[in-house]
């Protein structure tokens, strides 16, 4: 079944058990999955497009993401990771590149945690998923306690670029934004943002695995970042100046520079 994004990108619907997942293919050449973050602003940024010149990019929006249906069964990341994983075998991928960002970049984690063994590489951009704190510690930026601008300020080294303008977009584009908020929420409120189970578990990470975050980034910072990297063996952490949590839109060539470097030119 095939149809068509409101960008004008066509789409593939791909129905594994009773779940429909919506996949964008892109380019021709070795595979890379692209998981997208919460707020799904990479399918449009021009790294896609840049990276489509290498490679056949598959972009799949996560159970209720996109246009992605949302069985009750599924309930977190960790369901969504093995989703992901029967997706390259149905589509009998192997020797793919992933990457992922925010909650995207916690999905790629937690499918390299299961098995590794279709991926190439890993590179996880300013990732959620895991608690490196103590109780009491507040790892990950609450967004949902604090007001929308100072998640912003948090968000982007400039807010300004983090603006949509809502007024102007078309309803079902809207409809898609308020949707994936609502499964981002339900998946991820509790516990916040993190499977208390993905730290004790990444140490099992076969694969070359890079992560990138923005220097700048106040939702998770780079001493999270740091964190991160000391509980994957061999990982390696790249910082992006002047960028929030989202560095490969704020800094594309900056941010580009280290995943070329990393994937090989």
């Amino acid at each position: 079944m095939t149809t068509s994004t409101a960008s004008g990108n066509p789409t593939t619907i791909v129905t594994i058990d009773d779940v429909e997942i919506e996949l964008d293919r892109r380019g021709r050449g070795a595979p890379l999955l692209l998981l997208q973050s919460e707020d799904a602003l990479e399918s449009e940024s021009p790294i896609v497009t840049e990276l489509a010149q290498r490679y056949e990019v598959l972009i799949p929006s996560p159970p209720g993401f996109g246009r992605s249906n949302r069985p009750q069964w599924i309930t977190c990341m960790d369901d969504v990771a093995y989703l992901y994983l029967e997706l390259l075998a149905r589509l009998n991928l192997t020797a793919v590149t992933v990457v992922g960002f925010s909650l995207g970049g916690w999905i790629a984690a937690e499918m390299a945690t299961k098995n590794d063994t279709r991926l190439a590489k890993l590179v996880l951009v300013d990732p959620l998923g895991i608690k490196v704190g103590g109780p009491t510690d507040r790892d990950i930026a609450d967004i949902y306690l604090l007001h929308p601008d100072e998640v912003a300020k948090l968000r982007w080294f400039d807010a300004e670029k983090g603006t949509r303008d809502y007024k102007t977009m078309p309803e079902d584009d809207l409809r898609i934004i308020a949707r994936n908020r609502e499964s981002f929420a339900r998946f991820c409120w509790e516990p916040y943002m993190h499977n208390p189970k993905l730290r004790h578990r990444l140490h099992r990470i076969g694969v070359p695995t890079l992560l990138v975050w923005g220097e700048n980034d106040g939702i998770v910072t780079p001493r999270y970042g740091e964190a991160y990297r000391e509980l994957i063996p061999g990982a390696r952490l790249a910082i992006v100046p002047e960028a929030g949590h989202y560095p490969h839109i704020e800094a594309p060539q900056r941010f580009m520079q280290h995943l070329t470097a990393f994937l090989g030119a």
